[in-house]
C-alpha cells in the first residue's frame, strides 16, 4: 500500500504515525502495538521495559553536552477508541486504518483516526529514532495501554522504573492550551439495606389471571394483582433530561433524574401512604442520569391524590429546569403484570414492597446525600474543584445501591467528601464500598515547568497560551500520585471530533506542536 503522508511535514513524525495506523490498537487489543515498540527499541539499541499489561518504557540517553540536565518523561497512550460508520467493513481486532489526507487534514476512511493518542507515539518515536540532530536531555518515553477504558495501563505500570521529575504528557487535543491540573476520583457505592414485607399482598387479592408475559417456570403458576385488590402497582418515571459527563457538565445545572424522582416521592409521602418496590436509574456512575424510574405500591383510594401531587410537582420541575432541561417529563403508568405465587405473594423477592421505614430511608438517602458541585477553585477561573454525581441507582433483593462518582483536584477534599458518605452510612446502618480510586493532579501555582513552557510558547507563537485545568481525570495524576515532587504539563496539536468517525488532525498544527516540543526539550536544564 502506497504512503498517504509521504513528504508531508513533519515527515519524521508522520512517517511513524502512518506506520502505527497500520497496527490494530483498540483498547484491550494492544499486544501488537506494544510488541512493535519493543522491536523498535531493539532495532535502535535502546533500553526498554515491557510489563504484563503491555505498557512499554523506552529510555534514551541525553544528547552530547546535555548529560547533566534534568531528565524528562514523555508520555502518551497506545490505545484508541474504535468506532466505524455503520456500512464500513473493518475488523478492528486485525485490520489497520485507511488514512486519508486532504487540505492539510488527516482523517481515516470510515473510522476513528486514533490521533488520540497516536500522535503522541509518533512524536516520541521520532525523537527516539533521531541520530543526533535533536538536542534533548535524558528521556524516559512511556507508552501506556487502555487509557480510554479507565487509565488501566497507567494504574498498572510500575512507576518505580521512572526517575524523572518532569512529565510532558502528549494527550491533549487543542493547540495553544496547557493542561496543568486534573481531578482525582473514586467510585463510592452506598449500600443501603432494606426490609421487605413478604405478605403485603396476602388477603387483598381478588381472582386474578395468569400472567402471559413471564417465561420463568416459577412465575408461570402465578396471578396478577386484580381489580379487586386494595392496592395498585404504579411505575413513576423521570425522563427527557440531557444528562452529560460528570467531569464536564456537572456545573451546567442539568437535572439528575435520580434526585428528581426521590423529591417527588418524598413529597407524596408527606400526604399519602406508599411503598417502594424498586427504584433504578442511570447507566454509569460518571454520567449524569437522564432517566430514573420506580415501582411503587399505593392504596387505590389514594391514586387520584398521588396523580395530583405528581402533576403539581411536574410543573415545579419544568419551571426549575426550563433552560437546562426543557424536555424533562414525569409520568405515571399502571403496572398489570406483577406476578404472585400460589400463596398470593410476589414470585421474586425483589417484587415484595419495602417496609414504610425502608421506603423513607431509601428516598431520604437519595435526597439528603450530597450531589453536584461542592466547591469551585479559587486558583483557576471557572474550574470545578470538587464534586460528586449520583450516577446509578440499583435495587437488589435486600438493598438499594447508590453509586457516586467523586472527583476533586485536591486530594484531601476528595477524601473529605468520601468521609461524608461514611458518616451518613453509619447513621443509616448502611456501608460504603470504594473502587477505582485514582489520585488528583493538584495545581502548583509556582511550577517552574509551567513558567518555562509559557515563556517558550510566547516566544514561538507571539501570544500567551491558555493555562487550564480539567475536572475529569487524566493519566498525569497517576504519575504524580507516585512522585509528589513531579511537575507535569499536558499539551498537543489540534485534533477534532475525537472518538467519532469524523475525527481529524491538522498537520500544520502537528508541525507547530512538534517544533514547540523540541524547543521545550532544548530549554530544560
Amino acid at each position: 500500500m502506497s504512503s498517504v503522508l509521504k513528504d508531508v511535514e513533519p515527515v519524521v513524525v508522520l512517517k511513524y504515525f502512518e506506520e502505527i495506523s497500520k497496527i490494530p490498537r483498540g483498547s484491550r487489543n494492544t499486544k501488537k502495538i506494544s510488541d512493535y515498540l519493543v522491536n523498535f527499541a531493539k532495532e535502535k539499541n535502546l533500553e526498554f521495559y515491557q510489563d504484563d499489561s503491555n505498557n512499554v518504557i523506552i529510555w534514551k540517553n541525553a544528547s552530547k553536552g546535555r548529560e547533566d540536565d534534568e531528565s524528562v518523561i514523555l508520555q502518551g497512550h497506545m490505545d484508541m477508541v474504535c468506532e466505524k460508520e455503520e456500512d464500513y467493513l473493518i475488523d478492528f481486532l486485525n485490520d489497520g486504518l485507511e488514512l486519508e489526507f486532504k487540505d492539510n487534514i488527516i482523517s481515516a476512511k470510515g473510522t476513528t483516526l486514533g490521533g488520540d493518542d497516536g500522535i503522541a507515539l509518533a512524536y516520541m518515536l521520532a525523537i527516539l529514532a533521531d541520530d543526533g540532530e535533536i538536542s534533548h536531555p535524558a528521556l524516559e518515553c512511556v507508552f501506556t495501554v487502555d487509557e480510554e477504558i479507565g487509565m488501566l495501563g497507567a494504574k498498572a505500570l510500575d512507576k518505580s522504573k521512572l526517575s524523572s521529575k518532569i512529565l510532558l504528557n502528549l494527550d491533549s487535543e487543542d493547540e495553544g492550551y496547557l493542561l496543568v491540573s486534573c481531578a482525582g476520583g473514586v467510585t463510592s457505592k452506598f449500600r443501603l439495606p432494606v426490609e421487605r414485607e413478604e405478605n403485603f399482598f396476602a388477603g387483598s387479592i381478588g381472582s386474578g389471571k395468569v400472567s402471559a408475559d413471564h417465561d420463568n417456570n416459577e412465575k408461570a403458576n402465578g396471578e396478577n394483582i386484580s381489580a379487586d385488590s386494595n392496592w395498585e402497582i404504579l411505575e413513576i418515571s423521570v425522563t427527557g433530561l440531557l444528562g452529560g459527563h460528570s467531569g464536564v457538565e456537572i456545573d451546567t445545572g442539568r437535572g439528575n433524574a435520580n434526585i428528581i424522582l426521590s423529591r417527588v416521592l418524598l413529597e407524596a409521602l408527606k400526604k399519602i401512604d406508599l411503598r417502594l418496590i424498586k427504584i433504578d436509574g442511570g447507566l454509569k456512575d460518571n454520567a449524569i442520569p437522564r432517566k430514573s424510574s420506580a415501582l411503587i405500591v399505593i392504596n387505590k383510594n389514594n391514586i387520584d391524590s398521588f396523580n395530583s401531587i405528581v402533576y403539581d410537582f411536574k410543573e415545579i420541575i419544568k419551571d426549575e429546569y426550563w433552560l437546562t432541561d426543557p424536555n424533562v417529563y414525569i409520568k405515571v403508568d399502571e403496572v398489570n403484570d406483577i406476578c404472585l405465587d400460589e400463596n398470593k405473594n410476589a414470585c421474586n423477592k425483589i417484587l415484595f414492597p419495602m417496609s414504610l421505614d425502608s421506603t423513607k430511608k431509601v428516598l431520604s438517602a437519595i435526597y439528603l446525600l450530597p450531589n453536584g458541585v461542592i466547591k469551585k477553585s479559587f486558583s483557576i477561573e471557572n474550574l470545578v474543584q470538587t464534586s460528586l454525581n449520583l450516577g446509578i441507582l440499583e435495587t437488589n433483593d435486600d438493598e438499594v445501591i447508590l453509586s457516586y462518582c467523586i472527583r476533586s483536584s485536591v486530594e484531601s477534599e476528595k477524601k473529605e467528601l468520601r468521609n461524608r458518605l461514611y458518616v451518613m452510612a453509619d447513621l443509616m446502618d448502611a456501608k460504603v464500598e470504594d473502587e477505582g480510586d485514582y489520585p488528583a493532579w493538584e495545581y502548583k501555582n509556582d511550577s517552574k515547568l509551567v513558567s518555562l513552557m509559557v515563556k517558550v510558547f510566547e516566544k514561538k507563537y507571539g501570544r500567551e497560551p491558555v493555562v487550564q485545568a480539567l475536572h475529569a481525570g487524566v493519566e498525569c495524576g497517576m504519575f504524580i500520585g507516585a512522585n509528589k515532587e513531579m511537575e507535569a504539563v499536558s499539551f498537543g496539536p489540534d485534533i477534532k471530533d475525537i472518538h467519532t468517525t469524523s475525527e481529524s488532525m491538522d498537520v500544520l498544527s502537528v508541525q507547530r506542536t512538534w517544533e514547540y516540543l523540541l524547543d521545550i526539550l532544548e530549554e530544560i536544564h
